[in-house]
């Protein structure tokens, strides 16, 4: 009767093909590690493949049109401001409004941090300093407020964080002695001076994009809105 092989020997078996198998991979990979001509066909397939995903991925990175007209890398992360929410059926007004603010916000955050690192100052003290420089006989609280379109109350923290600096000083007003004038101090003007210099390199930097002619004409269309904004209402 023919005995029936138990699992070792099959496993046994098994173990021994699959050594046998590998030895002879293995000898080929080694012949082949020898053969030039091997070497140089495995070398031209692995270019071919290369050269074709490297043709591809630049296919697949050509800058592609968004919704606001620029280009951009089809791998870039999106840039994620207010112009984001901005489809082809919105108005054109909307989409004007949209790219003036996320400008603006991207100007301000920019001098913002700047004034920061470079000054230690912060960008509504750094105005508030500004509209005082042009005022050298000061201003009272309530028009720095409106000038700057803040509340009183902001004004008036802000203010109290200059002053404590020597960089401001606040006298009641002559003619109303409820009301304050704050001026700048002349360790203020100083400072101001300094800051402000170095201010508008960094708005021309930031405005190099735009051609001078192209600035002329743009700030002669917001002229024009500004104004449209400020008219009185028609009756």
């Amino acid at each position: 009767m023919t005995r029936k092989p138990d699992d070792s020997t099959l496993t046994g078996a098994a173990s021994s093909a699959i050594k046998a198998t590998s030895a002879a991979d293995a000898s080929a990979k080694s012949t082949a590690l020898r053969d030039p001509a091997v070497v140089g066909s495995s070398a031209k397939g692995a270019s071919s493949r290369d050269a074709a995903a490297t043709g591809s991925s630049a296919k697949d990175a050509s800058p592609t049109p968004t919704g606001g007209g620029q280009a951009v890398s089809a791998d870039a992360a999106p840039v994620l401001d207010l112009e984001t929410r901005i489809t082809g059926g919105h108005h054109e007004s909307l989409v004007l409004w949209l790219r003036m603010l996320s400008c603006t916000n991207r100007v301000e955050n920019e001098i913002r941090s700047r004034l920061r690192a470079e000054f230690g100052i912060t960008l509504p003290r750094f105005d508030l300093m500004a509209q005082l420089e042009r005022q050298p006989e000061g201003l009272r609280m309530g028009e720095l407020s409106k000038r700057m379109m803040v509340t009183g109350g902001n004004v008036t923290g802000i203010t109290d964080q200059l002053v404590a600096e020597n960089l401001v000083v606040r006298e009641p007003a002559p003619d109303d002695r409820r009301a304050f004038i704050v001026k700048l101090t002349p360790a203020g003007r100083r400072a101001f001076a300094r800051m402000a210099q170095v201010h508008e390199q960094w708005i021309a930097e930031l405005f190099s994009g735009l051609p001078s002619d192209a600035k002329t004409q743009l700030i002669d269309l917001l002229s024009t809105l500004k104004g449209s904004l400020t008219a009185p209402p028609s009756a």
